[in-house]
């Protein structure tokens, strides 16, 4: 039977920020889209709920796969670190994309409030900022060491 390689700490802490990424991703579209703005708006029509539904589904599954290759113990795991960081990153390209679409906006008009701003950006943009520093920052920690770095396995 082969012996497992050890994880590194700055692997292990890179493999941390990517799970808090996935488990923030799965969860943070139900604490902000299940209420009165979004999916119980009695003004939103039938067709945007459902999109709304198909964005919150999609945050939590790619949460999953982000959780399922950051954790893979078969295969390559440069492979496993590069698809759990698209799967990190793929919901939060298409929330900072999401903005580009004719007549899009950040809030509702009765929604948008100037607590939805921190330093003059809108809520969403800094939740954006944020979720791609960590997956930058995982990205770099977790990444395998070079062959120069790993450790000489004892006989």
């Amino acid at each position: 039977m082969p012996a497992r390689s050890a994880v590194s700490p700055r692997t292990m802490t890179g493999k941390v920020l990517l799970s808090l990424v996935a488990v923030f991703t799965a969860v943070s579209p139900y604490l902000a889209d299940w209420n009165d703005t979004h999916v119980l708006n009695p003004l939103w029509p039938a067709h945007a709920k459902f999109h709304n539904g198909q964005t919150m589904a999609m945050g939590t599954l790619l949460g999953l796969a982000t959780l399922y290759f950051a954790w893979r113990r078969r295969g390559d795991a440069g492979s496993n670190l590069r698809a759990a960081i698209t799967f990190a990153a793929l919901y939060w390209v298409s929330q900072a994309a999401a903005i580009l679409y004719p007549g899009a906006a950040y809030f509702d008009p009765q929604f948008d409030t100037p607590d939805m701003y921190i330093a003059g950006l809108p809520v969403q943009a800094v939740i954006e900022i944020v979720a791609f520093a960590l997956i930058a920052g995982a990205a770099l920690l977790a990444r395998p060491a070079p062959p120069s770095e790993t450790p000489a396995s004892s006989n």
